[in-house]
């Protein structure tokens, strides 16, 4: 008897009649526009391309997505859960630092998303779940409100822009020759037109050497200073 009412509820599909298509919302474009993303680069996911993954019109994305700058945002907000996955260990000063250089390296690798990253503001849940996340660290640090807020702002500039700079110096084919011909003008540098560039040369020209985490430390020295400057 419970096989039979089993089979009334669950009939067998007809020969000959396709699958239905899987629903379609914001979460499927956002992820097929990842897998796309990711193995082709973000230049190919446009509104045409993940209609065509998803075996549908581009019309049918325009009721879940603005458009296609929507969509590139969507996917880095997609790749930012990693970050908001993550639990960095230390005092507060080190997992501020360490969620910073986290959400950094998702950019570099990723120069187009990178410089979109600089130019236009971020809302999905991902990132506000970061600015959540770094803001409270500064409150455990004992940061006030407004300094926390505007920290955060000037540590996520620094950060993305940091990111945009390396990621756009390595997805250039001329980034090598451009890079020895800057090397070349800065290490040549007259002393007695430029002294001050003669003297800074093998800093300026210095590759990596932890420079991120330098920015983001001195912005949190500033702040530890003004915290116990408030105290006094």
């Amino acid at each position: 008897m419970l096989g039979a009412v089993e089979s009334r509820r669950q009939p067998k599909a007809r020969a000959g009649r396709r699958p239905a298509k899987p629903l379609l919302g914001r979460a499927e474009i956002v992820e097929a526009a990842a897998r796309v993303s990711e193995a082709e680069g973000i230049d190919r996911v446009t509104m045409r391309r993940i209609a065509a993954e998803l075996s549908t019109g581009a019309a049918s994305l325009y009721v879940y997505v603005r458009d296609t700058e929507d969509l590139h945002a969507a996917v880095l907000d997609h790749l930012l859960a990693g970050v908001r996955a993550s639990r960095p260990r230390g005092d507060w000063r080190a997992r501020v630092r360490a969620t910073l250089v986290r959400y950094a390296a998702v950019l570099v690798e990723r120069p187009a998303l990178a410089r979109m990253a600089l130019a236009a503001p971020l809302t999905g849940d991902n990132y506000l779940a970061l600015v959540d996340r770094l803001l409270g660290y500064l409150f455990e640090g004992g940061v006030g409100e407004r300094e926390a807020a505007w920290a955060v702002d000037l540590l996520l500039l620094v950060a993305t822009a940091s990111a945009a700079e390396h990621a756009t110096w390595r997805g250039s084919a001329r980034a090598g020759a451009e890079l020895a011909e800057l090397e070349r003008i800065v290490r040549g540098a007259d002393p007695r037109t430029h002294p001050n560039v003669a003297r800074a040369k093998d800093e300026l020209m210095t590759v990596g050497g932890g420079r991120l985490g330098w920015h983001i430390g001195t912005v949190l020295r500033g702040l530890d200073r003004d915290r116990r400057r408030r105290r006094k």
